[in-house]
């Protein structure tokens, strides 16, 4: 996708998850007993996103869904928590293999050191 500046008639990209006001409405229609469909229909959304929204945002009693906007809020909100430490940071054995080939050598499976291409 090219810049905004470079293509002024771009459309803005579209919010992949819904905004509060969304989970609100899912929340209401939820506890009225309407359908995935008929409410991806009405937030003019994928069935999937809704189906998504209320299984990974919801709030569980007993081993059923049950949709409030303020939890799944809270969820998202922790979900996308910024900044995040990096994987090289938390994965101890991630980092010592970046770290064995940063210099450029391979190994073969039977451990024989060798030169790796050259990066430019």
């Amino acid at each position: 996708m090219p810049p905004a500046h470079l293509s002024p008639s771009a459309t803005p990209p579209a919010r992949r998850n819904p905004t509060f006001s969304g989970r609100e409405e899912i929340a209401s229609e939820c506890a009225g007993g309407t359908g995935i469909r008929t409410i991806a229909r009405k937030l003019s959304r994928s069935p999937s996103t809704i189906s998504r929204e209320i299984s990974c945002n919801s709030a569980t009693r007993g081993g059923d869904f049950d949709d409030r906007a303020l939890t799944a809020q809270w969820h998202a909100d922790r979900a996308a928590r910024r900044p995040k430490p990096s994987k090289l940071v938390c994965h101890c054995a991630l980092h010592d293999y970046v770290q064995d080939r940063l210099p450029g050598l391979v190994a073969t499976p039977d451990g024989i050191a060798f030169d790796g291409p050259v990066v430019v």
